[in-house]
């Protein structure tokens, strides 16, 4: 479930391996691409985390955060 904080959309992902982790990275980055809004994240081994908001709107959480959020959901 996504969190609200700190003017954020926010999750972690965690994945058997590093590769599982890479690919969804990979399917993010595109469907990121298409939108063109790009998120902040990291990844450590297994692990994935993401942090979405509009940096356009004053760094703040926008529908278009909503949407991508749900989009990165539906690559699980």
């Amino acid at each position: 479930m996504w969190k609200e904080e700190n003017n954020r959309l926010y999750k972690k992902f965690e994945f058997g391996n590093f590769s599982e982790a890479f690919a969804f990275m990979t399917r993010v980055a595109l469907a990121a691409e298409k939108m063109d809004h790009h998120p902040l994240w990291t990844n450590v081994y297994n692990k994935v985390e993401i942090w979405l908001s509009t940096h356009d709107a004053g760094d703040i959480v926008t529908e278009k955060d909503r949407t991508l959020a749900k989009k990165i959901d539906a690559l699980i």
